[in-house]
């Protein structure tokens, strides 16, 4: 058995369009409310944790409901459709209402944006667990997470090409077009060359032939079959393998928020900070095709773990250093590979916990963990740098890496039995 990584990709464009829109969303956003509507930096960031926020509670409750739709093109399908179209239509209309004086109509459309954005998110995560047999979903979520970095890099390239100076107050109907553009043609994309309820039965008579369950919590039951329920030990794992979620997606949010500032406070290097962040990410990329494979040979939480340690040791490094040298890169790179060990592997822990018909339903609680690490982390982060030190930003990272390694070395669920090759070559197969 092996990974349809051709497939994969395809499936990965609804990933692709989500991330191109949350990289222009976050970086043009602020840019408005605060030069043509004259926010604030503190009520700015207020409205910037809305999408959090509404993450918290959203993203599980669509999950559940697509895990429920049944219809002809599929359960996942109709809101990725929906929730696309309507978010590539509600963006346009943003550049419309952007107008001095008119920040109440531009909130409203801004709400029904994120909503809208919210309705098809947890879905367009669950695709691909839903159409990729449980041992290859570490390999296939590293490719997903490649199609999200495309989406990532066209996202800034349209902002570099359409964005304008923002204290000029520009116009972004070129920006919002290019990428409404981008998510249209995603799920057109996604429509012609998914059929979902075909690839879906393709794929549990693939498993049935390899003999490997698309329930893999039913091989945790007494009696084979599913009670409705998860039995108490995958309970446990799967509360310890989301406090771990939360905890390391707060250590890391922390330095990726902060440490513009923390650059410029400690180390003085102004501008030249984006460098590090762009080396981690690079890294990340770069690990993601690697680390899938290897997870697939050596099980995901050893791999997570590996991870999680190669945080902290990088982030208790860069502690040491008072001011910038050229080899603290080398730790951002290290952070990169460690971040993607963890990225790469969470999600299939998760899924793999529960029965194919709940897979939204638990993306939609690793959102939550994750969306909630991300709204309380600026804050306390934050109050530290602001009235303790800026020096406390990497022991909190490291503080909390140490608390995701605790929780993640509790979980005993949702690994991977490593499949058997024929060869060496067959790793690397992405053909179909």
């Amino acid at each position: 058995m092996k990974l349809r990584t051709k497939r994969t990709i395809l499936i990965g464009f609804a990933f692709l369009s989500i991330s191109a829109f949350w990289q222009m969303y976050d970086s043009i956003t602020p840019l408005i409310l605060k030069y043509t509507f004259g926010l604030k930096d503190t009520p700015v960031g207020a409205v910037m944790a809305i999408d959090n926020v509404l993450a918290l509670f959203l993203l599980p409750v669509f999950g559940v409901w697509s895990d429920r739709c049944r219809t002809r093109i599929g359960k996942r399908a109709p809101f990725i459709y929906v929730g696309t179209i309507l978010s590539a239509g509600l963006l346009l209309l943003l550049h419309v209402v952007n107008k001095p004086g008119n920040l109440p109509v531009f909130m409203i459309v801004l709400f029904l944006l994120l909503l809208s954005m919210s309705f098809y998110r947890s879905p367009a995560v669950a695709l691909m667990p839903d159409l990729t047999p449980p041992p290859l979903r570490s390999k296939g979520n590293a490719v997903i997470n490649l199609m999200g970095a495309v989406g990532f890099i066209y996202a800034l390239v349209m902002i570099k090409v359409f964005g304008g100076n923002a204290e000029e107050n520009p116009s972004y109907l070129l920006l919002f077009v290019s990428i409404s553009a981008l998510m249209l043609l995603s799920i057109i994309i996604l429509a012609a060359f998914i059929n979902e309820n075909k690839l879906a039965k393709a794929v549990r008579e693939e498993c049935a032939e390899a003999g490997i369950s698309m329930d893999p919590v039913e091989e945790k039951t007494d009696k084979g079959k599913s009670s409705g329920r998860l039995p108490a030990p995958v309970q446990r794992s799967l509360l310890f393998l989301l406090f771990s979620v939360a905890f390391w997606y707060i250590a890391y949010n922390a330095v990726t928020t902060a440490f513009s500032r923390y650059a410029t406070e400690m180390w003085s290097i102004g501008s030249d900070y984006a460098d590090c962040l762009l080396i981690a990410s690079v890294a990340a990329v770069i690990s993601y095709l690697p680390i899938g494979i290897i997870s697939g040979k050596l099980g995901r939480k050893k791999v997570i773990l590996a991870g999680v340690v190669t945080m902290a040791v990088s982030y208790a490094a860069l502690f040491f250093y008072t001011s910038y040298h050229i080899t603290a890169i080398l730790f951002f790179l290290l952070i990169g590979i460690g971040w993607a060990a963890i990225n790469v592997n969470s999600l299939p822990m998760v899924v793999d916990m529960c029965e194919a018909g709940d897979i939204g339903r638990f993306t939609g609680y690793y959102y939550t963990f994750s969306m909630a690490a991300q709204v309380i982390t600026p804050i306390a982060s934050g109050a530290l740098l602001q009235y303790v030190s800026y020096r406390t930003l990497f022991p909190y990272s490291v503080f909390f890496m140490i608390m995701a390694f605790i929780t993640m070395s509790c979980v005993m669920h949702g690994d991977t039995k490593p499949l058997a090759k024929g060869s060496l070559l067959e790793h690397f197969d992405a053909g179909d």
